[in-house]
């Protein structure tokens, strides 16, 4: 019996077949590996005075049927063939109107150039590819979930060279170096790998790029996928990725001297290595005055504890030390309990839980039916439930409390890390009051204090390596003017940003 259920026995190693096509390049083999694709296309072709045919093969909705036929059949159409000329050489010296036209040597590169939307060209001296993609893609757009004030409206898309013009438009500088993988043996993703030169430590560029060599997968779709392949296997909740919309972030975060991640079909950028200050800190931190943006970091982390210890701060003094509460509230807490016939530890637990399957509810649903769920989920049944005696109105004041404390996480992976920490620090409270919380907030401590991403500790920089860390104040914001030098944990090469 395995840890995740019984053991299945030995499964072989099943290696990545290389060349995947072994067959001879042939327009008949060709043909053959997609004669079951509804979206495959041929023609066949004889020019002016070639005096034999040539077969074209494309997947429709790949390619741009306007740049196929204004830039390739029509030049091959109307263009003789000059005497004594080689039609492959002839072709790419000029014969198509199309920069990307290129002689293929294999079977395996014709077909991974034609699923990337270019269109083949079989000629009795050899195969030649001409890029002809469609640029159908969604339009770059406001951000969804980092939307600010003051501040750039465009986000990321799905296509990953849109993606990197807008870090282009932003670092116009060469010293952003980009450098392509491919990954997943079906879906062939691109997945681009960013940073500075001259500011990321050498060192963590190349232990990124093992780490994305090494990924070996049928696809890579989600970023879940991505950001476990890259951290070291350790059972947490929390996140030690960011992700975000926002280009101006990841520009931010490649100045610090860390590197940044593009997958071609996800409309987010990933920044590592990542620590707790990254995903407590918001967009729109920069935008404001320095003061402001230290009182709002401030809350943040007051409701990173409220979150986190209210509902078991009250099941262990409600339960366990009664005497640690004023006199008056504690007469009114026992005279809205008196008709209630769960137990406080009870009353939280079940409290919690709906309201995480209020949000969850909100979530899955369209977005106006969601909203309406939550406030009928707030007011109605959680009146109707007091009503009944079931909950008592403490209870729903402190989860109430709780849950919009959680809110305000500007990182949505974070914020579900707390929710499952929240759950248990409660358990641990009802189970052993205030003695069980401090034991379960110090191993949350210790857990934090354990992880580490390619040399940097995830506390940091409340618990850096280095005392030199310290030189950047944790939770308050300095004026940018006095922040010279940049993040001592991630080694930059170059650590000071100005004079």
């Amino acid at each position: 019996m395995g840890l995740f259920g019984a053991s299945q026995g030995h499964i072989s190693h099943h290696p990545e077949r290389r060349p995947q096509f072994d067959q001879p390049l042939t327009w008949e083999n060709f043909a053959a590996i997609f004669q079951e694709c509804a979206d495959f296309s041929e023609k066949e072709l004889t020019p002016q005075g070639w005096g034999h045919p040539i077969q074209i093969g494309w997947l429709d909705g790949m390619v741009r049927s306007e740049r196929l036929n204004d830039y390739v059949l029509r030049p091959l159409a109307a263009w003789p063939l000059p005497q004594g000329e080689r039609p492959a050489q002839a072709i790419l010296e000029g014969g198509v109107w199309n920069q990307n036209a290129q002689r293929q040597e294999t079977l395996d590169e014709v077909v991974e150039a034609v699923l990337d939307g270019s269109c083949a060209i079989f000629l009795l001296d050899g195969v030649i590819t001409c890029s002809v993609a469609t640029e159908e893609k969604r339009s770059v757009t406001e951000p969804e979930n980092e939307s600010q004030i003051k501040g750039a409206k465009d986000g990321f898309v799905e296509s990953v060279r849109t993606n990197t013009s807008l870090l282009r438009r932003r670092m116009r500088t060469p010293e952003l170096q980009i450098q392509r993988f491919v990954i997943g043996r079906r879906t062939r993703t691109p997945v681009e790998l960013l940073w500075v030169k001259g500011i990321a430590e050498e060192r963590l560029i190349r232990r990124i790029a093992d780490k994305l060599e090494d990924i070996d997968e049928d696809a890579l779709l989600t970023t879940g996928a991505l950001e476990e392949y890259l951290t070291d296997p350790k059972a947490t909740a929390f996140p030690r990725v960011l992700f975000t919309e926002r280009p101006d972030r990841v520009c931010q975060g490649l100045l610090d001297g860390r590197a940044a991640i593009l997958v071609d079909g996800i409309p987010l950028g990933c920044l590592l290595p990542g620590d707790v200050s990254q995903f407590m800190k918001a967009p729109q931190d920069k935008s404001y005055h320095w003061a402001v943006s230290s009182l709002l970091l401030l809350l943040r982390y007051l409701c990173l504890l409220l979150t986190l210890l209210l509902p078991g701060f009250y099941i262990s003094v409600a339960q366990f030390h009664f005497e640690l509460i004023p006199t008056k509230l504690a007469m009114s807490i026992i005279a809205s309990k008196q008709d209630v016939p769960f137990p406080t530890a009870f009353e939280v637990m079940g409290l919690l839980a709906a309201f995480e399957i209020l949000q969850e509810a909100g979530l899955r649903l369209p977005k106006t039916i969601g909203q309406t769920v939550s406030i009928i989920g707030g007011l109605v049944v959680g009146q109707a439930a007091v009503d009944a005696k079931i909950v008592s109105p403490v209870v729903v004041i402190v989860v109430a409390v709780a849950g919009i404390a959680g809110f305000t996480m500007p990182n949505q992976d974070f914020s579900n890390a707390l929710r499952v920490w929240r759950f248990l620090l409660a358990v641990l409270a009802s189970l052993l009051g205030i003695f069980g919380l401090m034991a379960g907030t110090a191993f949350l401590v210790a857990h934090l204090a354990s992880l580490e991403d390619f040399g940097v500790p995830y506390l940091t920089p409340f618990a850096p390596r280095e005392r030199s860390s310290l030189e950047s104040h944790p939770i308050l914001r300095k004026p940018m003017p006095e922040v010279k030098l940049r993040p001592t944990e991630l080694h930059p090469a170059n650590r000071r940003k100005r004079t």
